[in-house]
């Protein structure tokens, strides 16, 4: 609304019976604006009238529960002449939900399983999980290799060196255990130790493209949403090499699914309590009862902190997330003081949901290191330690105080890590891709390893796909924009999650730090290109004509991105390509 539409409302007109909803009612000049007009200025726009269980519920598209069997065919089919089965085409709604992700899903494991063992060496830091991995499924801790293990594991028919001989390792175990679960299958071998990697990989494009369906409300969107992730490069190169951080990334998309199913479980069961009809009363003190969901996110926060330590901000995070959608319900139900409400009701089983049970995973994630033995020199590295050692504290165990010990070491080592080196980048450049990762490179001559020019090039280069990342720093600020002007709260939990796993980077920027670590929080850059996709493509109430070039332009948007994707895919696979090839890809000096 601007100060043109003001002046030519007519005096006493009721808009909201018009469906202008959210234009206020005239008023004096001297009278002060409400908050709501204020925002209007800005484009905030109140939702369109809706009934309570709507509004805490919005329903799901096509779908189980959903979808009528006499679901009309799609207009677009049958101008082309296509006309389905009934039957057949009830199905394909019924189940397009699943369908279309799982789709999504093929495609991605396709991209992620094909040569997956190429380059057929050990890559960047596979030099350190690879080998954790092993030792952990055969000792129960890790363990000091001899100076040519690498070699050694790289020779065919050679026996694996290993020796129980403990190491000082930095990173919690669970990563390495799912790492080596892949070498337990297929062998101590490129492939068997990226396999686990791949395989999270390809399930964390089908959880995304079910959570954006869920999110969005459509499964158009989902399958968007799912398509992005498939074709994003840092994404793709982390899937397909045995590091920690897609582990870490995977964990923090199923916690994040499980809230949204808490928040929609927790709203319906509100909404059917209060039978569709806001009740402040009832509303103020009902107790939401038992949240299964949100208990199975704690459990994923844990099995996140577990990997990497950066896990803990996600915990913070996401804490505060699922209470301010429990503050937003109980609000909407019409509690008069829901903070009040949520604080004497929510916030301890909130913080017994996330925090008590992601520290219990945690520390039972240590089960290897606790079962090795305490002897000097025989078990994990420092589980000798509290033995004999007085204490203040004896009524803690001497496990968890060898731990205790132990972690202290690591936060000094962290917080203090500063060595240089060629790839590490600032966490301000990490958006526009500033410093990308080398993970692999060799330069093969005329005949070597499939090169067909004089010279040539071979990387596996971890960087993200160019065109969508740079997308999604434009969508970052409508999403931003959406959250603050229009209170949406989809854009503020996507938000949140990019929070959790990118702005803690700032406060170590003294330490060294590399742009891979931003796989974490691609899933949440990809919801917010999609979301303006969606933006693009326009309400369902649009005009024939904006949704037109609206869809064609989202269409091309997407199409581009893709494009973009197969232009670098030689650089995130490792291909062998002729060196002004590879020269062309490399847009940009600090790429090199």
């Amino acid at each position: 609304m601007n100060g043109d539409t003001a002046a030519q409302t007519p005096t006493g007109t009721d808009h909201s019976a018009q469906g202008g909803a959210g234009l206020p009612s005239p008023r004096s000049p001297l009278s002060p604006l409400s908050w709501r007009e204020r925002l209007a200025h800005h484009g905030y726009r109140a939702r369109p009238t809706a009934t309570l269980t709507e509004r805490l519920v919005p329903p799901m598209p096509d779908g189980p529960g959903v979808t009528g069997r006499d679901v009309p065919q799609s207009p677009l089919l049958l101008r082309l002449g296509i006309s389905l089965p009934q039957d057949l085409w009830y199905f394909l709604c019924r189940w397009s939900g699943w369908l279309g992700p799982i789709a999504v899903a093929v495609f991605a494991g396709l991209l992620r399983f094909t040569n997956l063992g190429q380059p057929h060496a050990i890559i960047f830091d596979e030099t350190y999980y690879a080998k954790d991995a092993y030792a952990l499924w055969h000792g129960g801790y890790e363990i000091s290799w001899p100076e040519d293990a690498n070699t050694t594991i790289m020779t065919p028919g050679a026996a694996v060196p290993y020796r129980p001989t403990p190491s000082y390792v930095v990173h919690p175990p669970v990563g390495k255990w799912i790492i080596g679960a892949g070498e337990q299958l297929f062998g101590m071998n490129p492939f068997g130790w990226r396999f686990a990697v791949a395989l999270l990989g390809t399930l964390s494009v089908l959880m995304l493209a079910r959570i954006a369906r869920r999110m969005f409300r459509s499964t158009l969107l989902g399958c968007v949403a799912g398509l992005l992730l498939s074709v994003d490069g840092l994404h793709l190169v982390l899937s397909r090499a045995a590091l920690l951080d897609l582990v870490v990334m995977f964990w923090i998309v199923a916690a994040f699914g499980f809230l949204l199913l808490d928040r929609d479980r927790t709203r319906a069961r509100l909404a059917a309590r209060l039978g569709g009809v806001a009740n402040p009363q009832l509303a103020q003190r009902l107790n939401l009862g038992w949240r299964p969901y949100r208990i199975a996110a704690g459990v994923c926060v844990g099995l996140t902190c577990a990997t990497k330590w950066s896990g803990l901000y996600v915990a913070a995070a996401f804490g505060v997330m699922t209470v301010l959608w429990d503050v937003g319900a109980r609000r909407l139900a019409g509690a008069p003081r829901p903070c009040l409400a949520v604080l004497a009701r929510d916030v301890v089983p909130a913080f017994v949901s996330i925090v008590v049970v992601s520290l219990a995973v945690y520390i039972a994630s240590w089960w290897g290191w606790f079962a090795s033995s305490n002897a000097p020199g025989q078990g994990g590295w420092g589980r000798d330690w509290a033995v004999g050692r007085s204490t203040d504290y004896p009524w803690i165990p001497e496990g968890l105080r060898a731990l205790w010990h132990y972690h202290s070491t690591v936060y000094e080592f962290h917080t203090h890590l500063s060595d240089p080196h060629t790839y590490q980048s600032n966490p301000w450049s990490w958006l526009v891709l500033g410093r990308p990762v080398s993970f692999y490179y060799e330069s093969p001559k005329f005949g070597q390893n499939g090169c067909t020019a004089a010279d040539c090039a071979r990387e596996v280069l971890g960087i993200g796909t160019p065109l969508l990342w740079w997308t999604a720093v434009v969508a970052l600020v409508y999403c931003l924009w959406r959250w603050a002007f229009r209170r949406d709260w989809r854009a503020g939990a996507l938000l949140c999650g990019l929070a959790a796993g990118y702005l803690p980077w700032f406060l170590y920027q003294q330490r060294t730090i590399f742009l891979f670590y931003a796989v974490v929080f691609v899933p949440f850059l990809v919801l917010a290109v999609t979301m303006l996709v969606g933006a693009l493509i326009g309400p369902a109430g649009a005009s024939r004509d904006r949704r037109i070039i609206g869809s064609t332009t989202a269409g091309l948007l997407v199409l581009l991105i893709i494009w973009n994707f197969l232009y670098f895919f030689p650089l995130f696979t490792g291909q062998t390509i002729p060196l002004d090839d590879w020269r062309a890809r490399m847009w940009f000096n600090s790429w090199i």
